[in-house]
């Protein structure tokens, strides 16, 4: 009998408060509603702004114990968080990763091993998600500021192929930098996404962008020659219309 292959998920966010915004609880539940349980095991991953207090609190304080089974990893406090961060990893249905220094992230990742860990996790069929250096880490590289000024990394996973460029809407730095860095080559085609938009992908096909904030939007970024052409794509917005 055949060995059914998990169904692999990533979610790239642009940026934006998942975890603060009221109006973002819808695109929340389309996250949970991936890992295909009713009350899923939710693992924080705040190393990118290392293990920040604050990012944890809101974390913890969004997800209540009727929505998920929370946990965190930190890997500046090791005896704070699990003993086996990359078996804790594996265990889990849905793994969120932070935003904020995406160069010191990926380097600490690769210390501790966790970088396998989140290979094997996506491999089985654990939702991968994170907005900004959270959403970075899964391509070739991006558009970062991880060493100051906006440039370029190219030190991502490589889980998915390409470029990501996020905060393309709030920062007003970032759309022509990435134009610039895909027109030369110095970062390979891609997607940027603006603040409460996400490049969900199947495997390693993008299934479609979904969005809590009804503005937000994603773009393809193409290298054509030595110009760049930016193509909006089509977009679904998960926000709750009032009345």
């Amino acid at each position: 009998m055949s060995r059914k292959i998990p169904t692999r998920h990533i979610l790239a966010f642009g940026g934006g408060g998942i975890w603060a915004e009221h109006n973002a609880t819808p695109m929340r539940e389309f996250l949970l509603g991936l890992t295909g349980k009713d009350r899923p095991r939710v693992c924080l991953l705040p190393t990118a702004t290392g293990d920040e207090q604050r990012i944890i609190d809101a974390f913890y304080g969004c997800l209540t114990a009727d929505l998920a089974a929370t946990s965190h990893v930190p890997l500046f406090d090791r005896l704070a968080g699990p003993a086996d961060p990359c078996k804790h990893l594996l265990s889990q249905d849905l793994i969120w990763v932070g935003g904020g220094n995406t160069a010191n992230m990926l380097a600490i990742w690769r210390v501790h091993g966790i970088d396998r860990a989140l290979r094997r996790a996506w491999e089985s069929g654990v939702v991968l998600a994170g907005g900004s250096a959270g959403a970075i880490c899964w391509f070739h590289g991006g558009t970062t500021d991880s060493f100051g000024p906006l440039a370029a990394i190219n030190d991502g996973l490589k889980f998915l192929r390409g470029s990501f460029c996020p905060h393309y809407d709030a920062e007003p730095g970032r759309r022509p930098l990435y134009r610039r860095l895909v027109a030369s080559g110095r970062l390979p085609s891609g997607l940027a996404m603006d603040d409460g938009a996400a490049a969900h992908f199947v495997g390693t096909k993008l299934a479609e962008v979904v969005t809590w904030r009804p503005s937000a939007r994603g773009f393809r970024m193409t290298r054509r020659g030595s110009r760049a052409a930016e193509t909006p794509l089509p977009v679904r917005c998960l926000a709750r219309k009032t009345t």
